[in-house]
Parts: C-alpha cells; sequence; structure tokens
C-alpha cells in the first residue's frame, strides 16, 4: 500500500495518448463547515454518449440530478467515496479530499489505465494520473465525476437538514453562509460540523464560554 500523502502534480502536459480505459475524478464539499468531503470516479463509454456533462457548479440541480441518473445508467462503471467529518479533522481537509479521491479510484470495478483529477493535486494511487486545472469543465469524464460527487453530497446534506431543520443545510448545504453562522451562533456545533474549521471551532469556545 503507497503512502497517502499527496503528490504535487506536473501540468507540463496531458496524458492523452496511453490506450485504455480512463477515469476521471473530482470532489465536492472542501470548503463547507459540515458534512463529508465526496469524491467520484467514472470511466464513461465511448459508445455512449451524454449531452450536456459540464462542471457541476455550472448546473441547475434540476439538471444535475438528471445527470446523475444518465451517468449512473450508461458509464462503464463509477465510484463513489467519501472522508469522514472525523477524518477531516484529523487529517485536515486536503489530505481528507487526498483519501475520499483514493477511495473513489479504489473502488472502481474495472481498473482503468490512466486516471485525471480535477486540479493541481493528486492522490496516491497505484495507476498512471495527472492533474487537470479547471479539469470539470474540460474533460467530460471529470465533469461526470463532479456531478456524482456534487449530488451525493447535497443528498447528504438535505438528510442532514430534516434532523436539524434549524440549521438550513437544504439551503446552504453547509457552506458558512449568513444563514448558517447565526444558526451556528445561536444553537451551537452538531456533530456533523467540521471542528477544525475556525468559525466552528469559535462557536465551540463561546459554547463552553457560556457553560
Amino acid at each position: 500500500m503507497r503512502s497517502n500523502k499527496f503528490l504535487k502534480a506536473e501540468q507540463a502536459s496531458l496524458i492523452w495518448d496511453q490506450s485504455g480505459l480512463l477515469a476521471g475524478v473530482d470532489e465536492a464539499g472542501r470548503g463547507p463547515l459540515a458534512g463529508p468531503v465526496v469524491a467520484a470516479a467514472v470511466i464513461l463509454d465511448p459508445r455512449a454518449p451524454i449531452r450536456g456533462l459540464a462542471d457541476s457548479k455550472q448546473l441547475s440541480p434540476r439538471r444535475r440530478e438528471q445527470l446523475y441518473d444518465e451517468i449512473r445508467a450508461k458509464a462503464l462503471c463509477c465510484s463513489i467515496a467519501q472522508a469522514s467529518v472525523e477524518e477531516i479533522d484529523r487529517l485536515n481537509i486536503l489530505q481528507a479530499t487526498m483519501l475520499a479521491m483514493q477511495r473513489a479510484v479504489q473502488g472502481l470495478r474495472l481498473m482503468p489505465k490512466k486516471v485525471l483529477v480535477d486540479g493541481n493535486r493528486l492522490p496516491a494511487l497505484d495507476v498512471l494520473a495527472e492533474a487537470v486545472v479547471s479539469g470539470d469543465a474540460l474533460v467530460p469524464a471529470i465533469s461526470a465525476a463532479s456531478i456524482l460527487a456534487k449530488v451525493t453530497r447535497d443528498r447528504l446534506l438535505d438528510e442532514l437538514h430534516a434532523l436539524h431543520p434549524g440549521y438550513g443545510f437544504d439551503r446552504h448545504k453547509g457552506y458558512g453562509t449568513a444563514q448558517h453562522m447565526q444558526a451556528l451562533q445561536a444553537l451551537g456545533p452538531l456533530d456533523a460540523h467540521r471542528r477544525s474549521f475556525a468559525p466552528v471551532a469559535r462557536a465551540l469556545q463561546r459554547q463552553a464560554a457560556a457553560t
């Protein structure tokens, strides 16, 4: 098993000329104050093209849901993985993101010949890999992975909202909006909040000082 340390990616050239299956990898949830970070890996089927693949952030929630179902139906294989809030707090968000990506690739039913990862850093993988800045807008397989990761995480936050409606997770999905910050101050952090993130740490300090 290779080390889980992330690797600085070389951006000199993309490796397009390798034959074999190509997997795209992306994540959702690095910035929010609550919930896991989710990563997905997708190997698309060139015989079953999917129209409209794009960076998930540029798509409406309804369109993301439609594409999510189409990707799951048409892709040769896909894998969705997480790193938990506890892992985020223990490792830091970057390392936890790399761990979620690593798990997503390892969960693929088919072994890719190469992996293209959105961003400028790579998880430790036992397969040829290349980082692609803005890959979620440039590489269809990465776009597909970004959609799977985003929809999966949004659904998790909707479930969290059902349990704790006072925080507004259905709207902000865990990001540090004014509504979320007000709820943190009024209600205090939940177990789903990332204690290593400064706003949550400050809310915990206020909570401790008041008791």
